[in-house]
């Protein structure tokens, strides 16, 4: 079967390691031809070309800046994406007859590339839905139903409605994100929806105690408190300002140390807050690289999820699996609208609290610091092996095609 996956996410190699490669890469290994379309940005200077990686035909489209950019250069580029798609599409897979076609959001975009491929060759559709746009632009600020920025909403609305009815099935994250699409587009059957999770190819990921004991060093992070770690993105979704607020409600806090490892539309508002407050028991990094803050995630004790208080849409964060990774117990300080909360108390491994009180955020914080935390972390690795597996996630979406 020749299966094409279109992502405006980074497709370096399918040997890399991450949700899209992870799951392509079972793919290829079941037999199936993998075929990619992923961006090359503006910044990078390199120009549409396709690559042939370890049996998987990757093609990279030249397009414009989406990260790190203006929202006007941002919202420019991200208009452009689909006719840019479509093209190389046409030029270089010309030739290709797929049977299947997976993409993901962001972006809602793509439909006519979608529908180009389907009739073309007949191919079914998945859709991996990661994000719900553009609703969650409207929950934290970036975007109005009403005035002028309605007609921005209205446009993208349209976007995600045509690329709900194109799709042949839609996976989510998680059984709240069932709910949320089917109750707000009442036009999708119930039958095409389902629960198709963030998935990897699971690792390892725990370290010695020597080697904790010399990342710690490294780092100058004390090796006699428990290590709270926050590590992504820092940026409007996270409620950052509320974070600060976490952080400053445990400047005191003796027992516990508090590691944010990140980059983002927001960080420099964290650097701020680390230059004032000059807290003793916390310290900011910048991004590092994936296998430095892997080691460095290991080292530490329990790993933090935030989210904004204000979404009304229901985020399932994938830096929960780097936490079950490592054997960590998770604190998620999120909205009441997610479920990830749900799933980490049910699931024995962590704590959940709204991302709308520091006390109870502290509250958690104790009860992480009376807990065994090394039990909690085998039980978030043994559900990780029996729900997030890219095993798990490719009978999903084959169930439909066999």
């Amino acid at each position: 079967m020749k299966v094409l996956f279109l992502t405006i996410g980074r497709m370096g190699s399918i040997e890399d390691k991450g949700l899209y490669p992870d799951l392509l890469r079972y793919f290829k290994n079941e037999g199936h031809e993998v075929y990619t379309v992923s961006p090359y940005e503006k910044r990078t200077g390199l120009a549409t070309a396709l690559i042939e990686d370890n049996g998987a035909h990757m093609l990279h489209v030249s397009i414009g800046n989406i990260t790190k950019c203006s929202i006007i250069e941002k919202g420019i580029s991200t208009l452009q994406i689909e006719s840019k798609f479509l093209k190389a599409i046409k030029k270089y897979f010309a030739d290709a007859k797929f049977d299947l076609v997976m993409y993901s959001t962001p972006p809602i975009t793509f439909a006519k590339v979608i529908k180009y491929v389907k009739k073309r060759d007949g191919a079914k559709t998945y859709l991996l839905l990661k994000d719900i746009f553009p609703q969650n632009a409207v929950d934290i600020g970036m975007m109005r139903k009403s005035g002028v920025k309605g007609i921005l909403y209205r446009y993208f609305r349209r976007k995600e409605k045509k690329l709900y009815a194109i799709s042949d099935r839609i996976g989510c994250m998680s059984q709240a994100n069932v709910d949320y699409v089917l109750k707000h587009n009442p036009e999708v059957s119930p039958e095409k929806v389902e629960v198709s999770p963030n998935s990897i190819e699971i690792q390892d990921m725990t370290i010695t105690e020597e080697a904790r004991v010399e990342i710690r060093n490294k780092y100058n992070i004390p090796l006699d408190k428990k290590v709270f770690v926050y590590g992504g993105n820092l940026g409007r979704p996270q409620g950052i300002p509320f974070l600060m607020d976490c952080l400053r409600a445990e400047k005191n806090n003796e027992n516990a140390y508090f590691l944010v490892v990140g980059d983002g539309t927001e960080y420099k508002k964290l650097e701020a807050f680390f230059e004032e407050e000059k807290p003793q028991n916390m310290k900011l990094l910048k991004r590092l690289p994936k296998e430095d803050y892997d080691v460095l995630v290991s080292a530490c004790d329990v790993g933090m999820i935030f989210l904004d208080h204000r979404f009304t849409i229901p985020n399932f964060p994938s830096r929960l699996l780097a936490y079950l990774q490592s054997k960590l117990p998770v604190l998620a300080v999120t909205d009441p609208n997610t479920d990830i909360g749900k799933v980490i108390t049910e699931g024995g491994f962590g704590w959940w609290s709204e991302s709308n009180s520091t006390e109870d955020f502290s509250k958690e914080v104790e009860k992480a610091l009376d807990s065994d935390l090394k039990e909690m972390g085998e039980k978030g690795f043994k559900y990780l092996e029996d729900n997030y597996t890219v095993a798990k996630q490719y009978e999903i979406i084959m169930g439909e095609y066999r």
